[in-house]
């Protein structure tokens, strides 16, 4: 492929003495370069490496960004699924289970199995978009793993007992309603 010179010089836009001077120009800056040591700097490939640069550290940021959006997408795709599939029925709800979500007291109607299972721990409730769903104990903690603000009830096993409990000593009763 002919040079840029040649592409001009056929064109006419330039003529032969004006590409001879420009030549010579080159080449005389280069020898000045090699006698002193110095190299000119070329700004204008200097500043199209720069704004390369930036392009590229703009794209990476881009695709982190796009990167998370989808991670979090997958992880509300994976606590809908699992509350979807593993949620359990509330019963007859012919009592309330009162609970706290977001310094409110809220109520759910269940029946006696459904509130004995709640109060040991082994079903959790779990409020996902705005409705409250019955899940397993490890089912919630899965979900607590993903995203822990939706997990609203854990009640401990009758089993444990923390450390420093002053009240370890006296039992609630079963029966009592309150």
């Amino acid at each position: 492929m002919a040079s840029l010179q040649d592409q001009f010089l056929k064109a006419g836009l330039v003529d032969k003495n004006k590409v001879k001077v420009a030549n010579q120009n080159k080449s005389q800056q280069k020898k000045v370069e090699r006698r002193t040591g110095t190299y000119s700097v070329d700004e204008a490939r200097l500043a199209a490496l720069e704004t390369q640069r930036k392009n590229a550290e703009r794209a990476r940021e881009l695709n982190a960004e796009r990167d998370a959006a989808a991670t979090q997408k997958a992880i509300v795709a994976q606590i809908a699924q699992l509350v979807q599939k593993n949620r359990q029925s509330k019963g007859a709800g012919d009592i309330a289970y009162n609970f706290t979500r977001d310094k409110k007291i809220e109520r759910l109607y269940v029946s006696a199995a459904v509130q004995s299972h709640l109060m040991a721990g082994r079903l959790v409730i779990v409020c996902q978009g705005g409705v409250t769903e019955l899940v397993p104990r490890l089912i919630a903690d899965k979900i607590a793993e993903r995203d822990p603000s939706l997990v609203v009830r854990v009640n401990k096993t009758s089993g444990e007992i923390d450390a420093d409990d002053p009240y370890a000593a006296f039992q609630i009763p079963e029966d009592l309603m309150w």
